[in-house]
């Protein structure tokens, strides 16, 4: 009778904490822990926001930094329907608007805001290349306040989705996952220090992942479009969203119904954003010209992937034409998608479907058209969410993405933080937790990892210390861009595996809440 009321109590109390998301907050402390770490983790965006920018003090056109602020100018001295047009007045050669309206209103109301403390910094025709002290303390403020009201939210919201189905889960494990997510080191860097706005479309897109997590896809898809409006980049992440929703439908008494809906959202949010622009098809194209920038080229710069680490051997450029070459990418990027996105419409589950997300990532990263150093970004995130699963996955991504980005930073100046923040994950990712009984990734030896790291620390010493030779300028982006290279393509054969490899029946216990 003890025994049976003992199980009693039990089974009350993990239904408690199923159907009480208030008690899991209160009983776990996690609210406390994430404020504490939120605070922590708003301080060293804070350190990083106080060194160099992207294009700073180097005119004529600056940098990334220049370009958000010229956005902010353009948009608030410029009718709506004349942010993407070519003009005297809005000169789209320099630093054009070429992100989705989401951006474009985002960039309205940040400038709103610096208008209202300083107007010099936001002066059309006046404030090319403004860099005075106040100005630019503001413009670190609109990042600063964009991860603390989208990125972290967002990353509570999902800690709380993911976890409170586990009333086994450990305080420390929850604490270690915010904070690997919260300290990421490349989106510090990159929104912080080079200046952008990744936190907002990440943002967005963790908080579709936790909604999907939750059964609630209306939320998710009305999340996730924003993301795609926000950058186009997020479509990164679409096969993944498109093949899990859908093989979810499919398992609904009425499966054309639910995709209607899920659609119907879409529509939706897309029409409410693009509203502008949807009312001429002249106006429509000329904003998805902006977005598809082709001219550019398959690649820029030294960026880890297929097209330009394979171009050392092979001159894309100069033996196809553009248009081959976006058939190409296209081919490339469709079919190493594919089997992810087959596996989500077969057995879709919650966990396969981080995986997906982090398949689908790779896929664009290596293959797709027009891709940056900082499009690591993308894979980084679903690597974020599997950090307890996967620790050593998010390791060895963590530092192959900084050291892609390597000469990009010593560009712009960071390499103090670039290192610090190098440390700091280190720390946090080594911090003693209820997962250190994990095995972390056997199939990687650990005297080849080892050796690895060693030519990783030599290439940064040689970077920084000597010259190339003049007939080879780039010869240590070349390596660089090598050696993460194929240590991304290992992680992409893994994490394919790895998804194809979870059971089915994950999902079958769910499947009749469907229903």
């Amino acid at each position: 009778m003890e025994k049976r009321r003992g199980r009693k109590v039990m089974k009350d109390k993990e239904e408690v904490v199923d159907d009480d998301p208030w008690w899991w907050l209160v009983h776990k402390g996690i609210a406390a822990s994430f404020l504490c770490i939120a605070m922590f983790a708003l301080l060293v965006r804070v350190a990083v926001s106080l060194h160099p920018y992207s294009g700073a003090g180097n005119p004529p056109k600056y940098g990334d930094f220049e370009a958000q602020r010229h956005w902010m100018e353009i948009t608030l001295n410029m009718p709506v329907e004349e942010w993407y047009l070519n003009s005297t007045t809005n000169d789209l050669s320099y630093w054009g608007l070429d992100y989705p309206p989401l951006t474009a209103y985002q960039s309205y109301v940040h400038g709103l805001f610096i208008r209202f403390f300083h107007p010099e910094s936001v002066s059309l025709f006046t404030s090319r290349g403004h860099e005075s002290y106040i100005g630019k303390i503001l413009m670190r403020w609109t990042v600063l306040s964009s991860d603390a009201l989208v990125f972290f939210p967002a990353v509570f919201y999902f800690v709380f989705v993911y976890y409170s189905g586990r009333p086994h889960g450990q305080k420390t494990d929850i604490a270690w996952h915010i904070a690997i997510m919260l300290l990421s080191p490349c989106l510090i860097l990159i929104d912080h220090g080079h200046f952008q706005y990744n936190c907002i479309s990440l943002g967005l897109t963790v908080g579709a992942v936790a909604a999907v997590h939750s059964n609630k896809e209306l939320v998710a898809c009305f999340l996730f479009s924003l993301a795609l409006n926000h950058k186009q980049m997020t479509a990164y992440f679409a096969p993944a969203f498109f093949s899990h929703l859908f093989g979810k439908c499919l398992r609904h008494r009425n499966p054309l119904l639910e995709v209607f809906k899920l659609g119907l959202v879409v529509l939706g949010t897309f029409a409410l954003v693009w509203w502008p622009y949807i009312h001429s098809m002249e106006s429509f194209l000329r904003v998805l010209r902006r977005l598809a920038p082709f001219e550019r080229g398959i690649y820029e710069d030294y960026v880890a992937n297929f097209w330009c680490t394979t171009s050392v051997f092979i001159k894309w450029k100069r033996m196809f034409t553009t248009q081959s070459l976006k058939l190409l990418s296209l081919g490339a990027t469709v079919s190493t998608c594919l089997p992810s996105m087959l596996q989500q419409i077969w057995a879709p589950s919650n966990q396969g479907f981080l995986y997906g997300l982090l398949n689908s990532a790779f896929s664009f990263y290596m293959f797709s058209f027009q891709v940056h150093e900082k499009s690591i970004l993308l894979p980084l995130l679903p690597a974020s969410l599997l950090a307890l699963e996967e620790p050593f996955l998010l390791k060895w991504i963590t530092l192959h993405a900084l050291f892609s980005m390597f000469p990009l930073l010593c560009r712009d100046g960071l390499i103090l933080p670039y290192i610090a923040l190098s440390v700091l994950f280190t720390l946090v990712y080594h911090a003693p937790t209820g997962r250190q009984d994990r095995k972390e990734a056997p199939s990687f030896n650990s005297f080849v990892t080892t050796i690895i790291v060693l030519c990783s620390v030599v290439l940064h010493i040689v970077y920084l210390t000597m010259h190339p030779p003049r007939r080879y300028p780039f010869l240590f982006e070349a390596v660089i861009m090598l050696l993460c290279f194929s240590q991304f393509m290992v992680l992409c054969f893994y994490t394919n595996a790895k998804q194809w490899m979870l059971k089915r029946s994950v999902f079958v216990d769910k499947e009749k809440k469907l229903l």
